[in-house]
C-alpha cells in the first residue's frame, strides 16, 4: 500500500533531490522504516537513537499532526500524504 510523502528541502539531498517520493507502510513508523531502505540516513536525521522523532520534526498525516493523532503508530492507507517538517526557530 502506496503512500506519499513530502521531503523538506535540508534532506532532499538524501532522496537525490526528490521533493515527494512514495513507500509503503501500515503505519507512520513502518513509512520510517521503508523510507530508511530507500533512503539510507533519512531515518537518522528524523528519529533519535531510541527511534522516537525528534522534537524539532513534526509529521503529518494529511495536514494533521500525528502528535494528536497515535504518534509513530498512527495507522495510514493508500494515497495518505505524509508531510515531514523541520521546525524553523525565529528570533
Amino acid at each position: 500500500m502506496s503512500v506519499k510523502v513530502r521531503i523538506p528541502t535540508p534532506l532532499r539531498t538524501l532522496t537525490d533531490n526528490k521533493d515527494t517520493v512514495e513507500t509503503d507502510g501500515v503505519t507512520i513508523a513502518e513509512v520510517i522504516e521503508n523510507l530508511q531502505k530507500d533512503y539510507p540516513g533519512l531515518k537518522e536525521r528524523i528519529c533519535d537513537d531510541s527511534g522516537e522523532l525528534r522534537r524539532f520534526v513534526n509529521v503529518y498525516l494529511n495536514d494533521e499532526d500525528i502528535r494528536f493523532l497515535s504518534g509513530k503508530n498512527t495507522e495510514v492507507k493508500a494515497g495518505d500524504e505524509i508531510s515531514i517538517i523541520p521546525a524553523i526557530a525565529g528570533g
